[in-house]
């Protein structure tokens, strides 16, 4: 199975505030903030949500085909992604623009405040999904992720147009979109993600209960952070996936993305949604690791041995290299 990932490619400035950033809230000022927090360090990483996913998919020896819009200077960062084994042929370059900067300070306790410049991330409603893939010699699967608002909702369309099985993944951009973007981008996807904000954010937005999505979906997949994750689908409990522990937390940015290229690696090797949280889980772990949203290193191997150790050495981590290539 091939999966088509779509969304945003960005770079990533990762600061680290030592303070808590709560702290620095006044109650009774919030309406009216003016903060500068001097951070301890500055990271300059590869990012943004598609880019992360495929990443993700690769080192598990996968070949997802990007699609998103960058800009000029997007060459190094492209001949990264191509050297793990990332197809980026796909992806649209801007003549005006910036590819998009994505602008983070986390404190100790995980907490964020983050800025994101679109940059080139605007033309992205240019991309025709239906071309791309064509001339790519087609795909079984297209994740939708968080990009620009009028290209995820031509991607889902297009999907739907050309019977194109797809992943709803809106992620940030619920915030920006209304309640009818948002019902558009979920209604018939085989697969929903978000994590537990978003998951109650995208009912409050659509107006929708969760029996009404789950008519609507064919599964539902909330992160929950440390405590795992969650799978619902209609007429069947839901169903509580614990999580991986890391083995020590550098960074909570990209984790959820490593979650769903895990989950997505275990997918297309037909494994139930159970063992495809677990994968999930567990590279999630690994990415939390490290600082940055590409920097961890991971392997089908080191992964079933991650999942062995965690939830038992029966368990099967549906993490075989379509090529049966070992990737470190």
């Amino acid at each position: 199975m091939r999966i088509a990932v779509t969304g945003s490619i960005a770079t990533d400035h990762l600061m680290t505030f030592p303070g808590r950033i709560a702290d620095q809230l006044l109650a009774d000022r919030l309406d009216h903030v003016s903060l500068s927090f001097l951070v301890d360090t500055l990271e300059i990483r590869d990012g943004g949500v598609a880019a992360n996913i495929a990443y993700g998919l690769a080192t598990l020896g996968h070949c997802p085909l990007l699609v998103g819009a960058v800009g000029a200077d997007f060459d190094p960062y492209g001949r990264r992604l191509a050297e793990r084994g990332v197809d980026v042929s796909g992806v649209h370059t801007s003549t005006t623009r910036h590819t998009a900067r994505f602008l983070c300070t986390t404190d100790p306790a995980g907490n964020q405040i983050a800025s994101f410049y679109p940059g080139a991330m605007t033309e992205a409603s240019a991309i025709d999904l239906v071309d791309v893939v064509r001339d790519h010699g087609g795909v079984d699967l297209v994740h939708i992720g968080a990009d620009e608002p009028d290209a995820m909702l031509r991607h889902t369309r297009a999907c739907r147009t050309h019977g194109l099985a797809f992943v709803a993944d809106p992620s940030q951009q619920l915030a920006r979109l209304d309640g009818e973007a948002i019902r558009e981008l979920v209604d018939g996807a085989d697969l929903l993600f978000t994590n537990e904000y978003e998951h109650g954010l995208l009912l409050a937005k659509t107006g929708w209960t969760r029996a009404d999505v789950l008519k609507r979906v064919g599964t539902w997949v909330t992160t929950l952070g440390e405590k795992g994750s969650r799978i619902e689908r209609a007429d069947d409990p839901a169903l509580d996936v614990p999580a991986v522990p890391a083995a020590t937390v550098a960074d909570p940015t990209g984790v959820g993305d490593a979650f769903r290229a895990g989950y997505l690696a275990a997918l297309t090797m037909g494994r139930p949604a159970v063992a495809c949280a677990r994968s999930g889980s567990a590279l999630a772990a690994l990415a939390l690791s490290f600082v940055g949203t590409q920097t961890y290193a991971a392997s089908p191997a080191r992964l079933r041995a991650l999942l062995a150790a965690v939830y038992g050495p029966d368990v099967r981590a549906a993490t075989d290299l379509p090529s049966g290539d070992e990737r470190s």
